[in-house]
């Protein structure tokens, strides 16, 4: 199998989507891999170590899709690499489709296959999504204390106080992968912490985990009774390949005290806040109704080398299987590279998707078939 590995080119994106370690594991099994000059340098690769585990460096993207079959990349195609695909070409890669329906008609024109890491499931887990969901809980707790600082437009509050006077407080919407962590941090350095979730299963499990932070049923009244003493809001919602609810109204922004702070993980899901709207590493915030957001949608990459090896972790296995099987094998024999089905040679395969823009959807097993 012929696999092609672009430099990522939304704005702030550092990371890349295979390192060379993964080069050889696929290399020594007869694939080529073809590597954009310079596509690791945003997480301290090289070309010189992708050349020594076996790849072919090309000097652009578009050699790199003329080459290969796979094209493998860690954020959604851009405008230009759309341009750039064909009927010939699978793309593994994060695609959060239900967020965009110009970027769902493109992959669908373009008559390739996509297949998006963050629904790929396993026995109801998201193995792609979940650590670059934990980075992103973590860096939403970091971030949001940053900016409750004065200088940022915040109120002045540091979250974890100190003796004689109150910690802040931070409100966690949604108990998941990125809620989980995000309440971690905050917790572990002082603040006060509660987490609303609808999972009574996953608030016992907090409960019962994590000494100290609270649990509360997430519904409408009681966001509404404690947003009033809150200081830091972080947004950690997930409904798998949809759209994200939009639980945080207007009219409940309003309730938050003048300078809080709203972090919304689920941006990329379009967001679960009503305010929300994404932003970049370079200008992350906006303020709406006197509350600062931070809405960036491609957290992890500030992160780029922990996070590129950390999806490296999850992603290497998967890719070894669609390369060694064949595409459509491959899709047969996993069920969970089956869930991460998006697209196939022109066809909408996600329900979910389908749904978000009303587009006809067929089932995978039909389009295989």
């Amino acid at each position: 199998m012929r696999i092609g590995v672009p430099t990522e080119i939304k704005p702030q994106e550092h990371r890349v989507a295979v390192i060379p370690s993964t080069v050889t594991m696929l290399t020594s099994r007869g694939h080529r891999v073809f590597v954009q000059q310079g596509a690791g340098i945003g997480s301290w690769y090289t070309d010189e170590e992708y050349l020594a585990a076996g790849a072919t460096i090309v000097p652009d993207a578009l050699s790199v899709f003329g080459e290969a079959e796979i094209i493998v990349k860690v954020k959604e195609p851009q405008p230009q690499e759309i341009a750039l695909l064909t009927g010939k070409h699978t793309l593994f890669t994060y695609l959060h489709l239900a967020a965009s329906k110009s970027l769902t008609e493109g992959l669908m024109a373009s008559g390739c296959t996509s297949i998006a890491y963050e629904t790929v499931e396993n026995n109801r887990r998201l193995p792609l999504l979940e650590p670059m969901s934990e980075i992103a809980g973590r860096m939403s707790t970091i971030v949001g204390s940053y900016h409750l600082a004065k200088h940022r437009g915040g109120r002045g509050i540091l979250l974890g106080g100190i003796p004689g006077v109150a910690p802040g407080r931070v409100a966690v919407i949604g108990g998941g992968t990125a809620g989980l962590n995000a309440a971690r941090v905050a917790s572990g350095i002082g603040a006060d912490v509660t987490i609303l979730d609808i999972d009574f299963e996953r608030m016992r499990f907090i409960d019962i985990t994590m000494s100290g932070t609270r649990t509360l049923y997430s519904s409408e009244a009681n966001l509404a009774e404690i947003l009033p003493r809150i200081d830091l809001v972080i947004g950690a919602v997930l409904l798998p390949g949809a759209a994200a609810p939009k639980l945080i109204t207007r009219e409940m922004l309003r309730l938050l005290q003048p300078g809080s702070v709203l972090v919304d993980i689920a941006v990329d899901q379009g967001g679960c806040a009503e305010t929300t709207r994404p932003t970049t590493h370079d200008d992350p915030t906006f303020v709406e109704e006197d509350i600062l957001h931070y809405c960036v949608a491609n957290m992890p990459g500030a992160y780029s080398r922990t996070s590129t090896q950390a999806l490296n972790n999850v992603t290497q296995s998967y890719l070894i299987q669609l390369a060694n099987l064949g595409i459509a094998q491959a899709l047969l024999q996993s069920p969970a590279l089956m869930k991460g089905l998006s697209t196939y040679r022109g066809a909408l395969t996600s329900v979910p998707v389908g749904e978000a823009h009303g587009i006809t959807v067929v089932a995978p097993t039909d389009v295989l078939a």
